[in-house]
């Protein structure tokens, strides 16, 4: 184990079991954000082909300056 988590491990030796629970409910909410995150950066990146074909057109050239 690295020495960080053993820091970590530690204090969470030290704490209140409804503590524990709080922390145990942080992580999973720190764990879905980025899950969240990961899914909208996947959705976005597979929709960019569908995007290109409307916004990729001499029509709208004129915006791609802004």
């Amino acid at each position: 184990m690295t020495p960080r988590l053993e820091q970590i491990q530690q204090k969470l030796e030290q704490l209140a079991p409804e503590r524990l629970a709080e922390v145990e409910d942080f992580i999973d909410f720190l764990r879905e954000r980025d899950q969240d995150q990961h899914l909208r950066r996947d959705y976005a990146q597979g929709s960019e082909a569908a995007f290109a074909r409307v916004w990729g057109n001499d029509e709208d050239a004129v915006y791609d300056e802004l």
